[in-house]
C-alpha cells in the first residue's frame, strides 16, 4: 500500500465504537444473554512480557452484565469481562500471551473473562490456534480456550445481508478475489449508506474500508462501473456522497487522517480506552479543533478533562 497503516489503532477504534454490533455479529448467543445498556469500558491494562522485555497494552476490555431474572437484586447480577485482542501479524506464542491476559484480568476483577482473538493478516491462510494447554504426564493441568475470528478465512459474500456496521467494515479484510475488490468496496459502502448512521460514524467506517481497499486506476474505473449498477438512485447517490466526502473533508487521506489518528492514540495512552460516544465526538471535530486538542490533551489528567474540553 502507498501509505503506512496503523492497524491496531484502526481496529481499536472500530471495536470500541461498535462493540455491541461486533458481539451481535460474531457471538450471537452471548449477545442475546447480555444487557446492552450495561456496557462499561474498563481502564487500559498493561502486561509486562519479561522474556521479550516489552510492556504491552491490551486492546479492548469491556464489561457487560448478563441478563438476570426479572426483579432480581442488583447484588445477584453476573458480569463478564470481554477481552478482544487484534492481531495484524501471526505470532507463534499469541495463544500463550492471550492466556496471560486472561489470568491478569480474572485475577483483578474475579469475574468470568471472555477472550476473543481477531486476526486481520492477509497470510497465512491456515487456521490459527484457539487454545493453550498445560500438560504433565498423567494430568491435563489446564485447557484454555478462546474465540478466534480469522478474517482471511471468511467469505465476504456471507455477510452481505447483515445490517451491521462491523460487517460492512470487516468485509474489506475478508477473503476477496483480486478481481472483486472494486465490487466489494461498493458493497461495503452501500451497506453503510443503508444503515443511515450519523456523520462521524459513517466517516469512521468508510475511512476504515478505504484504508484496506485502496484501488489502483484500473480498479477505480471498475468501481465506478459497479456504482452505476446500483438500482436505487438514493443508494447510488449516498455511496457517491461518501466517496466525494473523502476528498472534500480529508477523512482518510493525507495530513488530517494522520493527525486525527495520532490524537486519538495519545488520548488513549493518557486516559485509557474512550467510550464510543467520546470517540465519535473526537472523530467529528474539524481538523483545526483536532490540532488544538493534540496540544491541550497534554494537560489532561482524566476523562472529565476531555469532556469539559469538548463542551467548550
Amino acid at each position: 500500500m502507498s501509505k503506512s497503516i496503523d492497524h491496531d489503532q484502526l481496529f481499536k477504534q472500530l471495536l470500541t465504537t461498535f462493540f455491541l454490533e461486533f458481539l451481535e455479529l460474531f457471538t450471537p448467543e452471548f449477545f442475546a444473554a447480555i444487557d446492552p445498556a450495561s456496557l462499561e469500558i474498563l481502564p487500559l491494562e498493561y502486561f509486562t512480557d519479561i522474556d521479550a522485555g516489552e510492556r504491552k497494552a491490551m486492546d479492548v476490555i469491556i464489561r457487560v452484565n448478563l441478563l438476570g431474572r426479572p426483579n432480581a437484586p442488583a447484588s445477584s447480577r453476573v458480569s463478564v469481562v470481554v477481552n478482544c485482542e487484534h492481531q495484524s501479524t501471526t505470532k507463534a506464542d499469541f495463544n500463550r500471551r492471550l492466556f496471560f491476559y486472561f489470568a491478569q484480568l480474572h485475577r483483578k476483577y474475579l469475574q468470568p473473562v471472555y477472550p476473543i482473538a481477531l486476526f486481520s493478516f492477509d497470510e497465512p491462510y491456515r487456521p490459527e490456534r484457539d487454545s493453550y494447554q498445560v500438560r504433565v504426564p498423567g494430568l491435563q493441568v489446564m485447557d484454555f480456550n478462546f474465540l478466534t475470528i480469522q478474517l482471511n478465512r471468511l467469505d465476504w459474500r456471507a455477510f452481505l445481508t447483515q445490517r451491521n456496521p462491523v460487517a460492512a467494515a470487516l468485509m474489506a479484510k475478508m477473503k476477496i478475489d483480486p478481481a472483486d475488490r472494486p465490487k466489494v468496496k461498493v458493497e461495503c459502502l452501500g451497506m453503510i449508506a443503508n444503515l443511515k448512521l450519523d456523520k462521524a460514524r459513517t466517516f469512521q467506517l468508510s475511512g476504515f474500508i478505504d484504508n484496506y481497499l485502496q484501488l489502483n486506476p484500473v480498479e477505480k474505473q471498475q468501481f465506478q462501473v459497479e456504482v452505476d449498477k446500483i438500482k436505487l438512485p438514493t443508494e447510488r447517490e449516498n455511496v457517491m456522497e461518501i466517496t466525494t466526502s473523502w476528498k472534500e473533508e480529508g477523512i482518510v487521506q493525507g495530513r488530517e487522517l494522520g493527525e486525527r489518528s495520532l490524537t486519538i492514540k495519545l488520548l488513549t495512552r493518557k486516559l485509557g480506552n474512550l467510550s464510543p460516544e467520546l470517540l465519535a465526538r473526537v472523530n467529528g471535530l474539524s481538523i483545526d479543533r483536532v490540532e488544538a486538542l493534540a496540544e491541550d490533551l497534554l494537560d489532561f489528567t482524566s476523562v472529565s478533562d476531555l469532556e469539559q474540553w469538548l463542551a467548550v
